[in-house]
């Protein structure tokens, strides 16, 4: 008999989503993102709950594009903490991403990944580490305080733009610029046409989740009023790592890389600095 039940909300669902991805994308002859810790926690949660991963319907392009975004951000934290050995790095909307393992910062490292209490409460069971939970709304306007604000600061919003509702995410950026003193933020950037193509993906409707959020510009963070200044746009589908991607995944990502325009509605990694 299951031992635990998940009450989660189909936002909050889609932590499983990208769990499972990652998990199937370690299981893979040629895996991108390798990230086997996944794969240990997905069997776990599956046992204890008896959860249907299946029922995500999970396609061999979401595999691929889940690692790939991964891989890229996780490029970028370890290129800040390596530079700055004594920094801290906020996950924003973490789930259950094991981007600490993976990444390995430096001692020095103060990280912190923040999401809502129900997930920070599996984070500890399945996930537990030398990070520090922040269980808050995101969105909330106070659950900045709890990060020191005289170091630099890495900040990572993986998958959370498109989920969040009205002009909340560019809010939130606000707040935490603001607080702290100066950093870097790296987040997938969605435009809007992508956010919107998002609802028609198998998995997202079997969660029932109606994403629209996204900007095409990716110079309009820098008109947030959050000092943000564009350091790069990354487009995955020019990335070396699709000669890893299944077929015909691999042969469709390669023609869209052709053109900035179609690859923008594709995976993106955008970084900014502050």
């Amino acid at each position: 008999m299951p031992s635990l039940q998940l009450d989660f909300s189909p936002v909050q669902e889609t932590l499983l989503l990208t769990l499972y991805a990652r998990a199937q994308d370690s299981r893979a002859p040629a895996p991108i993102l390798g990230d086997t810790l996944a794969a240990a926690i997905a069997d776990r949660i599956a046992q204890d709950t008896g959860y249907d991963f299946g029922r995500l319907k999970v396609r061999p392009s979401l595999v691929a594009s889940t690692a790939l975004r991964a891989k890229k951000l996780d490029d970028v934290v370890r290129q800040f903490t390596t530079t700055h050995p004594e920094a801290v790095v906020v996950d924003l909307g973490c789930g259950l991403d094991t981007r600490m393992a993976r990444c390995t910062p430096p001692a020095g490292v103060d990280w912190y990944d923040v999401d809502l209490p129900q997930v920070t409460e599996l984070r500890q069971q399945y996930l537990p580490g030398r990070s520090h939970l922040v269980a808050t709304d995101i969105t909330a306007e106070s659950w900045s305080e709890v990060l020191p604000d005289d170091r630099p600061t890495m900040i990572v919003a993986e998958g959370v733009l498109p989920f969040l509702p009205g002009d909340s995410f560019q809010a939130m950026i606000r707040q935490l610029t603001t607080r702290l003193r100066a950093g870097e933020l790296a987040l997938n950037g969605y435009t809007r046409f992508a956010a919107w193509a998002m609802r028609y993906d198998a998995s997202i409707k079997a969660l029932g989740i109606d994403a629209a959020q996204g900007f095409d510009d990716p110079r309009e963070p820098e008109r947030w009023n959050a000092g943000l200044t564009l350091i790069s746009e990354r487009l995955l589908t020019r990335a070396p790592e699709v000669a890893a991607f299944p077929q015909p995944v691999r042969a469709l990502t390669r023609l869209v890389a052709h053109s900035t325009a179609m690859s923008r509605q594709g995976a993106r990694i955008l970084h900014y600095r502050f």
